[in-house]
C-alpha cells in the first residue's frame, strides 16, 4: 500500500501534473480576462485591465445582445454549423467505410485525394471558391454556407473514419449480409452505430471550427440578417472608437454555446480520439 502511495505522489507525477495545470491556466487566462472585463465600465478597462470590477455592469450584455442581434446571429450560426456538420458526417462516414472496405487502385487514389486536400491552405482556394459559390448561387445564403463547410471538412473526416473502420471486425458485416442486409442496411444498422465515438470527435472538432470561423462568413455573407455571431461581433468595432465592454460581452456570449457543447461531449471526444488513434 505504501508502494502505491509513493508511486501516486512521485516527484515525476507531481511535476507533470503541475505542468499540465500551468498550461491549462495559461490557455484559460484570456477567457477569464475577457469574462472579468466584460463586467467593467470602459474607464475601468483602460485604468487596470487585470483588476476586478468595482461593481458588476450587467448592462454590457444587454447592449451587446441588442447591438449584434444576438438571437438572430445565434440561430444563423447554429443553422450553418448544423447543416455543415450533417453533410460532413453523412458523406464522410459512407466514404470512409467504402474506401476502407472496397480496396483497389481506384479507392486508393480517391482516398489519397482526400488526404491531399487536407494539405491545401484555405488562402489558396479562397478566391476560386468565392467565384464558384457565386456562380452556383451559394454565396450569401445559409444553406450555401452549410454546403461549403461540408466540402471543406470532408477531407479530414474521411481520413478519421477510414482509420476507425479498420478496427471494426469484418465478420459483423458478413453476418449482416448473410441475414439479408444489403450494403446500405449493413452500413446503417451495423457499421454506423459502431462509429459513434469517432463521430462525436469529428462532430465537436468541426463544430468548433465552423462556429469560430470568421474569414469564410466574411467573404460569403453580405446581408446583416445572415451574419454569424462572430460577424455580428465585428460590427461592434468602430472606425475611431470601440465599445470594449460590449465587445468582450459579445465574445463571451459567442463562445458560451460551444463551451457548453464541449463540456457535455467531453467524455465522448476523448474516447473517440483514443479509439481512433489505436484503431487507425
Amino acid at each position: 500500500m505504501n508502494h502505491t502511495s509513493d508511486t501516486r505522489y512521485s516527484p515525476r507525477r507531481i511535476l507533470i501534473f503541475a505542468l499540465l495545470i500551468s498550461y491549462a491556466l495559461f490557455c484559460l487566462f484570456p477567457l477569464v480576462l475577457a469574462l472579468v472585463n466584460s463586467f467593467k465600465t470602459r474607464s475601468e478597462i483602460f485604468t487596470n485591465i487585470i483588476a476586478l470590477p468595482e461593481h458588476l455592469e450587467f448592462g454590457n450584455y444587454g447592449r451587446s445582445i441588442k447591438s449584434m442581434r444576438y438571437f438572430r446571429s445565434l440561430l444563423n450560426s447554429a443553422f450553418i454549423s448544423t447543416a455543415g456538420l450533417t453533410g460532413i458526417v453523412f458523406f464522410s462516414s459512407i466514404a470512409g467505410w467504402a474506401l476502407c472496405r472496397f480496396k483497389g487502385k481506384l479507392s486508393t487514389a480517391i482516398f489519397s485525394l482526400f488526404v491531399l486536400s487536407m494539405l491545401i491552405p484555405f488562402n489558396a482556394i479562397m478566391i476560386p471558391l468565392y467565384r464558384i459559390a457565386t456562380v452556383l448561387h451559394l454565396s450569401n445564403t445559409l444553406w450555401g454556407m452549410g454546403w461549403i463547410y461540408s466540402g471543406l471538412g470532408v477531407g479530414m473526416a474521411v481520413f478519421m473514419y477510414h482509420g476507425f473502420v479498420k478496427g471494426i471486425p469484418l465478420d459483423l458485416e458478413d453476418a449482416a449480409r448473410i441475414d439479408g442486409c444489403n450494403l446500405l442496411m449493413t452500413f446503417k444498422n451495423v457499421v454506423f452505430p459502431l462509429l459513434l465515438p469517432i463521430t462525436a470527435t469529428i462532430g465537436i472538432m468541426n463544430l468548433l471550427w465552423m462556429w469560430n470561423d470568421f474569414l469564410l462568413p466574411l467573404i460569403m455573407l453580405q446581408s446583416p440578417s445572415r451574419y454569424t455571431l462572430l460577424l455580428s461581433t465585428n460590427m461592434l468595432f468602430g472606425k475611431y472608437a470601440s465599445d470594449w465592454p460590449a465587445i468582450l460581452s459579445a465574445l463571451i456570449l459567442s463562445a458560451l454555446p460551444m463551451i457548453i457543447v464541449y463540456v457535455l461531449l467531453q467524455k465522448h471526444i476523448i474516447k473517440g480520439i483514443t479509439e481512433g488513434a489505436l484503431k487507425g
